[in-house]
């Protein structure tokens, strides 16, 4: 099994459209659905996180490769 670097309640950030956003993940995804508004193809081998924006509110989805924990 593979251990996955983040959990609900992970304070996380991510770059943006040039800046750096700061959020919460939310959830885990690890098999596909509907997130955030569009289509997501996880699995157990390579999760996704549905993460809150700090700033606007808005969940997004992003790859682990994409977040960073927040210091």
């Amino acid at each position: 099994m593979t251990k996955h670097p983040y959990e609900p309640g992970d304070e996380v950030e991510w770059s943006s459209h040039g800046s750096t956003t700061h959020g919460e993940v939310k959830e885990e995804i690890t098999e596909e659905k509907q997130a955030a508004g569009r289509k997501v193809s996880a699995s157990e081998e390579e999760p996704q996180y549905r993460v809150r924006s700090a700033k606007s509110g808005k969940d997004a989805v992003h790859k682990p490769s994409a977040l960073r924990k927040k210091k």
